[in-house]
């Protein structure tokens, strides 16, 4: 009996090292991963600082193909998240607030782009607005031709980006309290000002956070705009383009546009999760 009792005294040293152990062995190994995917991720950003000098980066921005797909860019991609967000508010309102027939195939097409590729989507586009297209036949009777145009960077933009900003602004406004617009319907106030005046008010935060994420996705835009507005300097050749361009004969201006997506990369998700953590 003795023996016995005597038994788990011995085996518990034993048994808290063998935890100890198995902690420290977890511990290391989350460790090794996490530096893994860090190196991953970091080191290949860094190639693109490290292989250039400041005075390359400075004297490529001077270039005319750098200044061009710059400014197309940053216009083409305000202009679309504008629309984005014009139309996509409505439609997620809609779909956050009302129970409609056929709700669950608007999410489901609303949500297509974003596994949709965008080769696919290009063609799609270019099927559908070109001069032979569904759309674009009855356009060009009227002498009105879309695509290979900085109109279809645009459209193409839109088609790309506007999931993100509408399944943002969709669960921005189901987290809004409903509590707070019946109180305002009771009060007499009519449908549209309860939505201008407390629901999208109450859900601001979560709208920018959608746009900004919509507009960068817009910025980064490459398979459906080659495929339906093409690589025109100046008319429809945004950075992305250009940098698959330049690539082929000046590496320093690819470099030197590759390093300002990653800079509005960079701004982008700073400015996301300041926006989510003010909404909290």
């Amino acid at each position: 009996m003795d023996l016995t009792r005597s038994l788990p005294e011995h085996g518990a040293p034993v048994s808290g090292s063998r935890t100890r152990f198995g902690r420290a062995a977890l511990t290391l190994l989350i460790a090794v991963l996490l530096a893994i995917f860090l190196l991953f991720v970091t080191l290949p950003v860094a190639s693109l600082f490290l292989r250039i000098s400041p005075e390359a980066f400075l004297r490529s921005l001077a270039e005319p193909v750098v200044l061009d797909a710059l400014s197309l860019s940053l216009a083409t991609a305000t202009v679309s998240t504008a629309i984005v967000v014009l139309f996509g508010t409505p439609l997620a309102l809609v779909n956050a607030r009302r129970d409609y027939p056929g709700r669950a195939l608007v999410d489901t097409l609303t949500d297509l782009p974003i596994v949709l590729p965008p080769a696919v989507a290009g063609i799609a586009l270019l099927m559908a607005f070109g001069r032979r297209g569904v759309v674009g036949q009855y356009l060009d009777q009227f002498g009105i031709s879309i695509a290979f145009t900085t109109v279809a960077v645009i459209l193409a933009q839109v088609f790309v980006a506007s999931p993100f900003y509408i399944r943002q602004a969709r669960a921005s406004f189901e987290a809004v309290d409903r509590l707070y617009e019946d109180a305002a319907r009771t009060l007499g106030a009519s449908p549209a000002t309860v939505a201008f005046r407390v629901t999208i008010p109450l859900a601001w935060g979560g709208l920018v956070s959608g746009a900004i994420l919509s507009f960068a996705r817009a910025l980064g835009e490459f398979g459906a705009t080659i495929m339906f507005a093409g690589n025109f300097q100046g008319r429809t050749q945004t950075m992305p383009l250009a940098i698959y361009t330049t690539m082929q004969g000046d590496l320093d201006a690819a470099i030197s546009l590759a390093i300002i997506l990653v800079a509005i990369s960079f701004a982008v998700i700073a400015s996301v999760k300041i926006m989510t953590r003010r909404s909290l």
